[in-house]
Parts: C-alpha cells; structure tokens; sequence
C-alpha cells in the first residue's frame, strides 16, 4: 500500500435511473465527521464535475448507500441513505432514494448479509434515515442477485430482471401523517401571492402544485423550467415555506443550504401527449397524470421511486391537487402511469382513511438493478487520520 493512502471496498451499483456507491458500514469509522470526509473523498465533491473520485457530475449519480447488518430483528439489513452535495462539502441523510434501495437487496446478498433463495429472495430493509421497513423481491439465480430479464423501465437502455418495491409500512415516516398538515391543499404565500398545494409524507415529503399555477402547461422540459431563473427561485420558496411550516427547518431562506434534498416538489397537470428527452412521444392515453419533479434545486431527468410513493398516495386522497390532475380511467384501479421528462413509470397505490386520518394502504413499485463494479477505491491517508 502506498505511505499517503488508504484504501476502501466499494461497489458501483446502478439502482432503477440512479447510480451509487455501495459500502459496507463496517468500511467506515464510526465518528461521523472524519466518515463524511472519506465518502466526500470518494466521490471527489466538493466538485461539480467530481474529477478526481468516482461521483458521476450528477445528482442522479451521486448517491450513497450504507450496508450492513440490522440493528432491528424485524430487518435483515440496516441502509442509510446519503445525498452527496456536487457543490458543497455536504450529505444530506434527512431523504431517501427509491432507486437506489431497488438495488440493496442485490448487494445484500452479493456481500452475505441474506442468503439467496430461489426463485424470489425477500429482503426486509430498515431505512436508518426514516426507521421504516422496505420489502424487496429480488428474482435470484444460484446464490446471485438475477440480471437478465424482460422488464424496462424508462431512462434506463434494454432490460432487467424486476425487482419488486413494496412501500406500505412508508406512509409518515418523517411527519407521523401521510398528510402532514392535516389538510387536503395548504395556502402558501409568496410575494402577497397564494399558492395552494398538497403535502404528502410518503416515501420522501412532496410538495404538489398544479402547472396552472405556475403559468406552466405541465409538459415543459427540465431544461425549460430550469432556464427559467424566476420560476426557479419561486419553487424554492414555496418549498423552502413549506419545510419551515413542517419544522424541518427555523428558516425557510435557508432551505437549499440546509434541506437541499427532500421535500421534493412536484408539478403536476393532466395526461397529455409530449416528447421526452430522447426525442421519443409519450401519448395522453399512455398515461394518467403528468409530474415535472425537482430536487437538489433541479428537474429530476426522470421520476424518483420515492416521489413515485408519494405522488401514488396524493392521488388516492380526494380534493388534493394530484388527485385533482389524476384521468377518470385511473381512479378505477390501483395501477397509475406517471409521466415524466424520460417517459412513464407505474406505481400500485391504495390509500384507506379512517375518521381525518389516512393511511398508506398499498404501494407497489418495480425497478431493475445491478452491480457494475466491486474493487478498491483509494483515499489520502491525511483524510482518513484527520480529526
């Protein structure tokens, strides 16, 4: 081993249309400064084109996950989520990221935390950041995580074997409600200007407002909104409010430095047809409800799993605004296509309600994944020994 480096075991896993660093917790010291200093070396952030680690120059490839055994006996696997920050010295592990947990089963079993077994492995994973339960079911060949199969999900080249998602127990998880306020649609002010907007809390907190509202026809593309600087600032402040309203933070001007992550921010508006990012058309009748999703201060290039979760749910509570976007046809079954900037997603979703209270009563989702590499990554011993 070099005198000036230390090294590291870590995988590089995509999970649905996000890609990760996989580590086992037992890779990583325990105090939690000098931890965060080796995964931002391993990524190589702060860097917006993260040249010198393994980040991807992208928040949908700059993403952490966090192994090991559980802590819970009702969990085979304890995983921790971590946002890595392209700008700023900084991992967000208040959030959670469905396309990335849709691959912890996999490595799971590649590294022996749950033994395979044949044809599906069920795998109960207890998210550190919320302590809510994920259930995967993994399609396994021999002691090994299956690759090949037939399901395609958009935003991601050819097919995978699917790997099924079950939400159910993620209903609340930060707030305690899956309506944190208590209300179908909250009023917040910017510039003396109401915006009325629902808040779910499943899977990540969203926050949904209409296009209409925002002067947007709904189908506009992520580069379209993201040139739009005012409209920009606007979203951040209606999510900056509503993160302060919820406690998550003292100071809504402080939301994008301090809760860069989550809540996310959906806008959303009726089926309609409109061209994705690689030129193809997504027809009105292929889909039920359209959602141009932001995080990290940007669209998100597809739709993230967990803001799949909450969208599903808002759209099963009558009087929010998803479900004022949501077509007839989808308000007969649990199966909802969503579209989104690269194409659709489907998502299984039943919401029960019992007095006010409502519950997150199914929430299905199916994504691929695979590991791509496992080897040694190396960082400067003067990271690794600083205090």
């Amino acid at each position: 081993m070099h005198p000036e480096l230390d090294s590291f075991t870590v995988s590089i896993v995509r999970g649905g249309t996000s890609k990760g660093i996989f580590i086992l917790e037992s890779e990583l010291p325990k105090q939690q400064p000098t931890r965060d200093n080796i995964i931002l070396s391993i990524f190589g952030s702060p860097d917006i084109r993260q040249i010198d680690g393994l980040g991807g120059a992208d928040s949908l490839t700059s993403k952490l996950a966090i192994i090991g055994p559980s802590t819970r006996a009702d969990a085979d696997v304890d995983y921790t989520f971590g946002q890595v920050s392209l700008t700023k010295a900084f991992i967000d592990y208040k959030g959670n990221c469905g396309n990335i947990s849709s691959a912890v089963g996999a490595f799971a079993i590649e590294n022996g935390l749950v033994r395979a077994i044949e044809p599906i492995t069920k795998v109960r994973v207890h998210m550190v950041n919320t302590g809510r339960i994920l259930l995967l079911s993994v399609p396994v060949i021999g002691n090994k995580a299956r690759i090949e199969g037939d399901y395609k999900i958009s935003g991601v080249p050819g097919s995978g074997a699917k790997v099924g998602i079950d939400w159910a127990d993620c209903g609340g998880e930060s707030t305690g409600k899956l309506l944190p306020s208590g209300k179908l649609i909250d009023h917040i002010e910017v510039d003396s200007v109401s915006y009325p907007v629902s808040v779910v809390d499943a899977g990540n907190i969203t926050v949904f407002i209409a296009a209409t509202s925002l002067g947007l026809s709904g189908i506009e593309s992520p580069s379209e909104i993201e040139a739009n600087k005012g409209l920009m600032t606007l979203i951040e402040s209606i999510r900056g409010k509503v993160a302060q309203q919820l406690r998550l933070i003292d100071d809504w001007q402080l939301s994008a430095q301090e809760i860069p992550y989550a809540p996310f921010f959906s806008i959303v508006s009726p089926s309609a047809t409109y061209t994705t990012r690689d030129g193809k058309s997504v027809a009105q009748s292929e889909i039920d409800i359209v959602s141009r999703l932001l995080f990290m201060q940007g669209v998100h290039k597809t739709h993230p799993v967990t803001g799949t979760v909450a969208l599903g749910a808002c759209c099963r509570i009558p009087g929010t605004i998803a479900h004022q976007a949501l077509s007839g046809a989808a308000a007969k079954t649990d199966l909802i296509w969503i579209g989104h900037p690269s194409g659709r997603i489907e998502i299984e979703s039943a919401v029960s309600c019992s007095g006010s209270e409502y519950r997150l009563a199914k929430s299905i989702v199916a994504r691929t994944a695979r590991i791509i590499l496992k080897g040694e990554v190396y960082v400067r011993k003067s990271i690794v020994t600083a205090e």
